[in-house]
C-alpha cells in the first residue's frame, strides 16, 4: 500500500510537471541599477507567490515575486555588478545565470564607433571594431570568443532576418538600375532637357536646382552629372564655380534623403524597421519612413533655399564675395588650385553621352515609383481581404502592405525594362549591359556593409540595454520635446566631423528609437504626441545627417561637387558653410521644437520659409542690380 502511494504520488508529481511547465524569460545581459523584466510562466494556479534567489560568492538579492493567475511577470532590480545565478528554492525550475555589468559599458561599443570615426574617417572599421567590443563585454570579457562571435552570430544574424534580406536585395537591384541608366546615357538625357531653360544668370541657376530635383534617385550621379553638364552654362554667365558647387552639393544629397525612391532608400528603411522592431512595434518600416518626410526640416529647407538664393540673385557672407569676384573680374574660381583631380575613379558607371536620351532615364524611374504604389495597393487589400476587412481606405491599405515585396518587385521589373530599353535601341551590346548591371550593383556594395553592420551594432545595444542606461541618465532631465533638436545636434556635429551620413544613420538609429519610445513613457505622453516624437528622432538623425554629408569638407559628395564643378574644394566648403548654418538653425528653431510640440510640420516650413527668405532679401545682396535677369 505504501508503495501504490508513493508511485501514486510520482505519477501525480510528474503530471503535475507536464502540465505545469514552467518558462522563465529573463535576459541574460542586464546592468546594475536598471530595471529589468522577469517572467515566469505557467505556474500552479495554487502558488499566489514565489521566492527567487539571485546571488554570486559576494552579493545575494532575495525576491519575493507575486504570482498572478499562474504567472510571475514584474520588474527586478540588482545593484551590484557581476556573474549571478539565479535559483528558485520553492519552484522545480533549473537554475539559470544573469550577468549584471556596469551601466557604463553600454554605451561604449557606440561611443567608440563614433570616436574611432571621428579620428580614423573609416565608417567600416569604427562599426566592426563597436561590435567587436560589444561582443567582448557580452561574452565575459573573451577576446577570442568575442571575435568568433562577431562573425557566426551578429553578423550572419543581420543578414539572415527576412526583411534584411529583402532590404539588401532591393539596395542591390536599384543599383543595378542606376548602372543601367548612367551607363546607357539616360540620366545625362534627364540632364540636357533641364539645360534648354537656362538662357539667363537667373535661369541658369533656377536650372541647375532643377536638374539637381529630377535626378533625384542618387546623390553621386546627381553631383557628377550636374556639376559637369552646367558647368559650361553657367561659366558663360559668369557665375562662380563656389555657386554653382554650392548648388550641386545643396540639391545631391537633401534630394535623395526625402525621395520616396532613391539608391538611400533602403539603407533608411532598414534602419527604420529594425529600430521599430527593438521598441516591440510592428510598424511597417516603408511607412514610417513616408511619414517621417514632412519632419525633415532641414533638407527641405536646404532646397528651398537655393531657389530663393537663385530666383532673387541675392547672396551674403563669401559668398557674395566669390559671386563679386567672377562677376566683375571675371575669375570664375581662385587662381589657386581649381582642384583639377581626374573623375576617372567615379565616373566609370557613366557614358554613351552621344546615345544620351531623356526616356532612357525618366521610364526605368517611373516603373520604380509607380510599381511600388501599386505594389503597396495590391499587398495592402490582399493582407485587408485575408484578415475579412471590407471597409477600408488608402490609410489603412498603405498601413498593412508590404513595401519590402513592393520594392522588390519594382526594382527588378525597373532592372528588366531597362534592359530592353538599352538593347532594342542597340545602344549597349548584351555583355555590355549586363558589364553596366553589375557596376551598378557593386557601386551599393560600402552601402550593403555599412547596413550590415549597422544591424550588427544594433543587435549589441539592445542586448546591452544602451537606451536604458542613457534613460536612467537624462530620462527624467530632458523634455521629449527637445529630444528631436538635441538629436540633430548630435548627428550634424557627428556627420560633420566624420564625413559620412550613412555611418551617422547606423550608429545612431538604433539607440534613439528606443530612447525615444522610453523618454516618452517616463514622460507618460498619450500615443499621439509619442508617435510625433518618434518621427522627429527619426527624422531628425537622418536630416543631421545630411547636413554633415551636404557641407563636411570630407563628405564625399562634398568633394564630387568641387570636383565636377572644377572648384576649389577649400572655397567651395568656406562658401558653403555659412548657407548651411543659417538653414539648419532656422530649420531646428522653427521645425524641430515646434513640431515636436504638436504644431503641424507644414506650418513650420511655412515658417521656415517666411524666415529664410527675409535673410535672403535682408542680409542678401545683388551682384550687379542692373544686369538682373540679363544675359552676359
Amino acid at each position: 500500500m505504501k508503495r501504490s502511494l508513493i508511485l501514486f504520488s510520482a505519477i501525480v508529481l510528474l503530471i503535475s510537471n507536464c502540465i505545469y511547465s514552467q518558462t522563465v524569460s529573463v535576459s541574460q545581459i542586464t546592468l546594475e541599477g536598471i530595471e529589468f523584466t522577469f517572467t515566469v510562466a505557467n505556474l500552479p494556479d495554487s502558488i499566489s507567490s514565489a521566492v527567487v534567489v539571485i546571488q554570486n560568492e559576494e552579493n545575494k538579492n532575495e525576491f519575493l515575486l507575486i504570482v498572478s493567475a499562474g504567472k510571475i511577470d514584474t520588474l527586478l532590480t540588482i545593484n551590484e555588478s557581476g556573474n549571478y545565478s539565479v535559483t528558485f528554492p520553492e519552484l522545480n525550475i533549473e537554475t539559470l545565470s544573469i550577468r549584471v555589468l556596469p551601466g557604463l559599458l553600454s554605451i561604449i561599443p557606440p561611443l567608440l564607433a563614433i570616436l574611432m570615426a571621428l579620428i580614423f574617417r573609416q565608417v567600416i572599421v569604427s562599426l566592426m571594431f563597436g561590435v567587436y567590443i560589444g561582443a567582448v563585454f557580452i561574452y565575459n570579457y573573451n577576446p577570442l570568443i568575442a571575435l568568433l562571435r562577431l562573425i557566426d552570430k551578429y553578423i550572419i544574424s543581420a543578414i539572415s532576418d527576412t526583411s534584411h534580406i529583402q532590404i539588401i536585395v532591393f539596395t542591390l537591384l536599384f543599383g543595378g538600375v542606376i548602372g543601367l541608366i548612367s551607363k546607357s546615357g539616360g540620366t545625362r538625357g534627364i540632364a540636357n532637357v533641364i539645360i534648354r531653360f537656362a538662357k539667363t544668370r537667373k535661369s541658369t541657376m533656377i536650372s541647375s536646382w532643377l536638374a539637381g530635383l529630377v535626378i533625384f534617385f542618387d546623390d553621386y550621379a546627381n553631383t557628377l552629372i550636374v556639376g559637369n553638364l552646367m558647368r559650361p552654362v553657367t561659366d558663360r554667365m559668369k557665375i562662380s564655380r563656389e555657386k554653382l558647387s554650392f548648388i550641386v552639393d545643396a540639391t545631391a544629397a537633401p534630394v535623395a534623403s526625402v525621395f520616396i525612391i532613391s539608391s538611400w532608400i533602403g539603407f533608411e528603411v532598414g534602419l527604420i524597421q529594425d529600430g521599430l522592431k527593438m521598441i516591440g512595434s510592428d510598424a511597417d518600416g516603408y511607412s514610417t519612413f513616408l511619414a517621417t518626410i514632412p519632419y525633415r526640416f532641414y533638407p527641405i529647407a536646404m532646397l528651398l533655399f537655393v531657389f530663393i538664393i537663385s530666383y532673387f540673385q541675392r547672396d551674403f557672407g563669401p559668398m557674395y564675395k566669390a559671386e563679386r569676384r567672377a562677376w566683375i573680374e571675371g575669375r570664375l574660381f581662385n587662381n589657386s588650385d581649381s582642384n583639377q583631380k581626374s573623375l576617372d575613379e567615379f565616373s566609370e558607371i557613366f557614358g554613351n553621352e552621344d546615345k544620351a536620351k531623356w526616356y532612357n532615364g525618366i521610364i526605368p524611374i517611373f516603373i520604380i515609383i509607380f510599381g511600388t504604389i501599386i505594389g503597396l495597393v495590391y499587398t495592402g487589400i490582399s493582407s485587408l481581404q485575408e484578415q475579412g476587412i471590407s471597409d477600408y481606405g488608402l490609410r489603412e491599405i498603405i498601413s498593412n502592405s508590404d513595401s519590402y515585396l513592393a520594392l522588390l518587385w519594382s526594382s527588378f521589373t525597373a532592372c528588366i525594362v531597362a534592359a530592353i530599353m538599352i538593347l532594342s535601341q542597340k545602344i549597349m551590346s548584351l555583355s555590355e549591359t549586363i558589364d553596366a548591371w553589375f557596376l551598378g550593383i557593386r557601386s551599393m556594395l560600402l552601402a550593403i556593409i555599412i547596413l550590415t553592420l549597422a544591424w550588427s551594432i544594433g543587435a549589441i545595444t539592445v542586448e546591452m540595454k544602451t537606451a536604458d542606461y542613457i534613460i536612467s541618465l537624462i530620462g527624467g532631465d530632458i523634455s521629449p520635446h527637445y529630444l528631436p533638436v538635441l538629436i540633430f545636434i548630435i548627428a550634424a556635429i557627428t556627420s560633420f566631423a566624420t564625413g559620412t551620413s550613412w555611418g551617422t544613420m547606423a550608429i545612431m538609429m538604433p539607440i534613439v528609437i528606443p530612447l525615444a519610445h522610453s523618454v516618452a513613457g517616463l514622460n507618460n505622453l498619450v500615443p499621439a504626441d509619442s508617435t510625433i516624437i518618434l518621427y522627429g528622432v527619426i527624422s531628425s538623425v537622418l536630416a543631421g545627417s545630411v547636413f554633415g554629408d551636404h557641407c563636411s569638407p570630407i563628405s564625399d559628395t562634398t568633394i564630387l561637387s568641387s570636383i565636377a564643378s572644377r572648384c576649389n574644394h577649400v572655397d567651395h566648403v568656406r562658401t558653403q558653410l555659412p548657407y548651411a548654418l543659417v538653414v539648419a538653425f532656422v530649420s531646428m528653431l522653427l521645425g524641430d521644437i515646434l513640431s515636436a510640440y504638436g504644431y503641424s510640420p507644414y506650418l513650420s516650413f511655412g515658417l521656415i520659409g517666411i524666415v529664410l527668405l527675409g535673410v535672403v532679401l535682408i542680409f542678401g545682396r545683388k551682384v550687379n542690380p542692373e544686369m538682373d535677369g540679363k544675359t552676359t
